[in-house]
């Protein structure tokens, strides 16, 4: 079986460094940019290409590794040689199974939203499927995306959310850390110093909620009545920010909604 990426970007290269760690093989990417795919063979030994029909043609699964805006041009281009062999998933936001069962001449069709996390091989990725694929497809697909993280599946109903809460999410919560950051060097610490405390601070807390503890217990943990956290969290309520939040995650749910119909 030999595994295809059409687009090798950062979320394509974090894949194939998290297959190639756990030795799976027969991997072939096409990228336009000549350095990039340079750059894949000699870091991952990976063959390469710039012909997605050629990726299309060589390969059993073929992952979709593109942006949304140019999937219209890649679907285009690779529409007559999809056959009903091939496993497409797509990893693009809002690009719908419809829209992808209406262009291509395949049923066996995976929507996936991973997220950046898989970087260092702790993505979240969440999977939508057709009812039609068979447990060792999506078996070979899932064990795919678990070389990256942890890996859920839900109907497809759920992936505008899902977009907007774990693909969106290390950038809401890199803005927010960004934000502490600043907070500190106001109170007087410096920019090295700020951001050492920041993101290991960041980092212990998501230790301790992956050991179990929920947030509302973590949160109590810390707070003392009357005290400096308890202080913190009180300016919070008083300027809403369970409501800004809420906001941001419905303005990305709206767009990955918008983007599944252009």
């Amino acid at each position: 079986m030999k595994i295809g990426f059409i687009g090798g970007g950062n979320m394509a290269e974090a894949m194939i460094k998290g297959m190639t760690s756990r030795g799976m093989k027969n991997i072939l990417v096409s990228d336009p940019g000549e350095e990039r795919r340079a750059l894949l063979r000699q870091q991952y030994n990976v063959d390469t290409t710039s012909s997605n029909t050629d990726t299309v043609r060589n390969c059993t699964i073929i992952i979709l590794a593109v942006k949304p805006q140019i999937m219209d041009t890649v679907l285009n281009e690779i529409a007559d040689i999809v056959t009903d062999e091939k496993t497409v998933v797509s990893i693009a936001a809002g690009i719908t199974l419809s829209c992808l069962s209406s262009r291509l001449k395949t049923s066996k069709l995976i929507r996936v939203m991973p997220n950046t996390p898989a970087l260092v091989q702790k993505g979240m990725s969440v999977m939508s499927l057709c009812e039609c694929l068979s447990d060792s497809t999506m078996g070979g697909v899932r064990e795919i995306f678990m070389s990256i993280g942890e890996v859920r599946v839900l109907p497809e109903k759920y992936m505008d959310a899902v977009t907007a809460v774990s693909g969106s999410g290390p950038g809401f919560i890199a803005y927010f850390i960004e934000a502490m950051i600043e907070a500190g060097k106001e109170v007087g610490l410096n920019d090295d110093d700020a951001t050492t405390l920041v993101v290991q601070t960041a980092v212990g807390t998501a230790k301790l909620l992956e050991s179990g503890i929920s947030p509302a217990q973590l949160r109590e943990m810390v707070t003392s009545p009357g005290g400096t956290t308890f202080a913190g969290l009180q300016s919070f309520e008083d300027k809403k920010l369970k409501d800004v939040v809420k906001y941001a995650i419905e303005a990305a749910r709206k767009r990955s909604e918008e983007l599944g119909k252009t």
